[in-house]
C-alpha cells in the first residue's frame, strides 16, 4: 500500500471516541495500515507507583486506522484527501482541496 501519510503530517480523526481531534503523526505502522497521532486515542496504564511516578498512572497513545485520520489542508485547516502526481519521475503528495503541495 502506498504511504499517503507520513510521520509529521498533521491529520484530524473522522470517526470514533475521538471524532474531530488534530494531531501529528508520531509513527506508521505500514503492514497494519495503522498511525500513533499525538494526543488521539489515549488510554491509562497502571504501574507500580515509584519516585519518579507517585500516581502510578501512566497514560499513552495507542495506533488509530488510517481510514479514520484525513490530512488537513496546509492552505485553510480543513480536512482533505490527497492525490499522488508524478512530475518529472518525482512522486509528490498533493491536497485534493487546494491544490497545495504537502511538503515532509
Amino acid at each position: 500500500m502506498v504511504a499517503r501519510i507520513k510521520k509529521g503530517d498533521t491529520v484530524v480523526v473522522t470517526t470514533g471516541k475521538n471524532k474531530g481531534k488534530k494531531g501529528e503523526i508520531l509513527k506508521v505502522f505500514l503492514e497494519k495500515n495503522k498511525a500513533l497521532v499525538k494526543g488521539v486515542n489515549v488510554v491509562k496504564r497502571h504501574m507500580k507507583p515509584t519516585a519518579a511516578n507517585p500516581n502510578g498512572e501512566h497514560e499513552k497513545e495507542l495506533p488509530i486506522h488510517v481510514s479514520n485520520l484525513m490530512h488537513l489542508d496546509p492552505k485553510d485547516g480543513k480536512p482533505t484527501r490527497i492525490k499522488v502526481e508524478v512530475k518529472d519521475g518525482v512522486r509528490q503528495r498533493v491536497a485534493k482541496r487546494s491544490g497545495t503541495k504537502i511538503d515532509k
